[in-house]
């Protein structure tokens, strides 16, 4: 604008000049990276990885390497079904979220998954330290999401927006923050982060739906502990659990002695039980 960067809020007067900037598309490479990938399990058919916090899944635009799906590539040949820089991903995480991943090593897998997603057949439980004292002991969040009117790099709770639900259970309270699981029952972009700040317990170092002052540099404290899925070629139900992350065990850790208490036993729990 008139020679100068000007911000979003800006507006334009009588007699401005507005110079607009094509920038040539980023040409994506889909190249095999050799990674040490957390795998926790592996046959013919399908592979359940544990992606850490800070891992992209897959390439895109600012992402065009260094993600899951390069490393993956490098390992093993993958199903084609969802297009070339997304082979064998059948759901995904976001970038600051650790935890499981399903993954297909060909189409018939991808296809028999990715079924079961739309089915609402798979087990999907996450950990999450949230802000604040959640008062019920459990819950269901039950909020349409979609794009946010207000800010395009956000998904909210709109009345047009795709149905959202999200089963949620206390696991330990602390002075300012809670411990819950969170079971998902839909899989919408952002859908936990989204429907934890709807309710007013945004997750503790969310960077897009928690508070603007964002605490540590690891992301948001979410963690996708356990997976479940009936396998695409025996149909036997499989169920993968993995530990938290290191960053949050530490956090837990400080919150327990804050709280100079015995009762939390985080760094095994077994929410199967």
């Amino acid at each position: 604008m008139n020679d100068l960067v000007v911000k979003p809020k800006y507006k334009v007067a009588t007699g401005d000049v507005i110079t607009i900037v094509n920038e040539e598309p980023q040409e994506i490479d889909l190249v095999p990276e050799k990674m040490n990938l957390d795998i926790v399990y592996e046959d013919n058919d399908v592979i359940v990885v544990n992606k850490p916090s800070g891992m992209v899944v897959h390439p895109s635009a600012g992402h065009a390497t260094h993600t899951l799906v390069n490393g993956l590539l490098a390992h093993s040949p993958l199903s084609t079904i969802n297009g070339e820089f997304r082979p064998g991903i059948v759901h995904r995480i976001d970038k600051d979220t650790s935890g499981l991943l399903m993954v297909a090593k060909n189409d018939h897998a991808h296809a028999e998954l990715s079924k079961q997603l739309k089915q609402q057949k798979n087990l999907r439980k996450y950990v999450a330290l949230v802000y604040g004292t959640i008062k019920e002991d459990h819950g269901v969040i039950n909020a349409p999401i979609g794009r946010s009117k207000t800010d395009r790099k956000k998904q909210a709770i709109v009345d047009d927006g795709r149905p959202a639900v999200t089963h949620f259970t206390v696991i330990k309270r602390f002075e300012k923050y809670t411990l819950i699981e969170c079971r998902l029952e839909t899989g919408r972009t952002h859908q936990i982060r989204v429907h934890l700040k709807y309710i007013g317990h945004p997750l503790l170092g969310d960077p897009l739906y928690g508070p603007k002052k964002v605490y540590g540099d690891h992301g948001q404290f979410l963690h996708a502990q356990e997976l479940g899925f009936e396998h695409p070629q025996t149909g036997k139900l499989m169920i993968f659990s993995a530990p938290l992350p290191d960053f949050f065990e530490d956090k837990l850790k400080k919150l327990k002695t804050n709280r100079n208490s015995a009762a939390i036993e985080i760094f095994n729990i077994n929410i199967l039980n």
